[in-house]
């Protein structure tokens, strides 16, 4: 019998809570997976740190992707748990899985035959474009196995358990992190690859995550090897994509608008853009907590609405708002202590440092908002409303951050620009509150479980899991 842990009862917050901090953990487990990756790349040369640079852009689109799938199917499967369907909950997971190894294959056979073309357009030449050739062709042959696994880790943080998909990250980490010098210089009878042996040792360390992911959706019968029909499989897709092509989407923004700033900032010299550079590092620690609420609220939702507990699920958000605000105002208010110190850390230019500061004492205050956007934003994903949340981080970044940089910099300089960035955190979160506060009101008066079941036996049922439930008062 499939075990899940149950999200529609115990207190709210602490409930949030413990679905949150491995996700925090995870999170800090792929930017150290990076970090790991551009420290001992760093060491081979500048030619090969700028290939490594070069790939980013499209590692991120590519990223985006499978986040967006992972997002639908978390969305997806946790709603038929909390309607109690365990068939199809097996079901989406496993034709979840089936998707992301189609979506991999095609990304891999797209991304081999043009990555001359792609990175060419890019501005890489020479010998910087045949390291990233080296890189990226081993990198798009191993997609399936970076893929795979965060989908799989996605349908089993559906099952309430997000402690299992951080400690997997970790596990990649780690792994990584002893394969990245080994490949890259050699050792013993192992040669020294260079820039590939970063590629290598990145889709090995994958290959250990697929494994156990693999292992653990099948060893908690998480996932069925039943026949399917093409028209299950379909549709089966269609519900998961409907969700998961505008988040991916979505992911896209960021790093889109992003560039678009940072040419704006470049403009004002080489100093504005290492301290703009340095600050949206910081920003990306200061609001991952944030983020990782947003991330813990999409199965607890999912559980909730699919069992129809409306009012659960309106405490959960109401809940996790006044959380993500009170980091927000907590994470300002430290910055106004500690910033200019830790600015200094990253270097000692005066102007780099008065870039930074400038950035955290205009723009950090508003994470209390921006806080409010990332909730609504994930719990309407959860709500298999994505179209919305993708309208609200558009009207943020591309209606308001970017074209209020433009003017904020044509009127004040920089300061203008992080203006323009606390105007956006600011009137996004509105929005996203007011929007949200009347779709909800909509939705109460709507049946959740109004997609058909995938149940196939009516003697199925989901097991709770007895050691975390109930969780204690």
């Amino acid at each position: 019998m499939p075990q899940v842990t149950s999200l529609t009862e115990g207190p709210v917050a602490r409930t949030l809570v413990r679905l949150t901090l491995p996700m925090l953990m995870a999170m800090f487990a792929m930017v150290g997976f990076n970090i790991v990756d551009t420290f001992y790349v760093g060491q081979l040369g500048t030619e090969q740190l700028a290939a490594m640079g070069f790939t980013l852009a499209v590692v991120m689109a590519v990223q985006s992707i499978s986040m967006g799938i992972g997002m639908g199917t978390t969305a997806v499967v946790s709603r038929v748990i909390g309607q109690g369907d365990t068939h199809g909950m097996q079901r989406l997971i496993m034709d979840a899985i089936l998707l992301g190894i189609l979506t991999a294959l095609t990304m891999s056979i797209l991304g081999l035959s043009s990555i001359k073309v792609v990175f060419g357009l890019m501005g890489a030449d020479g010998i910087v474009l045949e390291y990233v050739r080296d890189y990226m062709t081993i990198w798009f042959l191993g997609l399936p196995m970076i893929i795979v696994p965060q989908v799989g880790n996605s349908g089993i943080r559906a099952t309430g358990d997000t402690k299992t998909p951080a400690k997997i990250m970790v596990t990649v980490l780690t792994v990584n992190a002893i394969l990245d010098p080994l490949f890259i210089f050699g050792w013993g009878p192992v040669p020294g690859f260079g820039l590939q042996g970063a590629a290598i040792a990145t889709v090995i360390s994958q290959a250990v995550a697929f494994t156990i992911s693999f292992r653990i959706l099948r060893g908690r019968g998480l996932i069925t090897f039943e026949r399917q029909t093409i028209e299950g499989l379909l549709a089966s897709w269609r519900r998961i994509l409907k969700i998961s092509v505008p988040a991916g989407l979505t992911q896209m923004i960021t790093p889109i608008s992003t560039a678009v700033i940072t040419a704006i900032v470049a403009s004002y010299g080489v100093a504005s853009v290492a301290g703009f550079g340095v600050a949206s590092r910081l920003e990306m620690f200061a609001v991952m907590v944030i983020m990782a609420l947003g991330a813990a609220l999409v199965p607890f939702v999912g559980q909730n609405w699919g069992a129809g507990n409306k009012e659960r699920v309106g405490r959960a958000i109401r809940v996790a708002i006044g959380i993500a605000a009170g980091w927000g105002t907590f994470v300002w208010l430290l910055f106004l202590v500690i910033g200019q110190p830790v600015a200094g850390a990253f270097n000692d230019n005066p102007a780099v440092i008065e870039v930074v500061t400038g950035y955290m004492l205009i723009v950090f205050p508003s994470y209390m908002m921006l806080g409010a956007l990332v909730t609504v934003t994930n719990a309407l994903n959860a709500l298999h409303l994505p179209l919305r949340s993708m309208f609200i981080s558009l009207l943020r970044m591309f209606v308001l951050y970017v074209p209020l940089a433009y003017l904020g910099s044509a009127l004040w300089n920089l300061t203008g620009v992080w203006w323009a960035a606390f105007t956006a955190n600011v009137l996004g979160g509105l929005v996203a509150l007011w929007w949200f506060r009347r779709t909800f009101a909509g939705l109460e008066a709507v049946v959740p479980a109004n997609e058909p079941s995938l149940m196939s036996d009516e003697g199925s049922e989901i097991v709770i899991d007895a050691e975390t439930e109930p969780l204690p008062a």
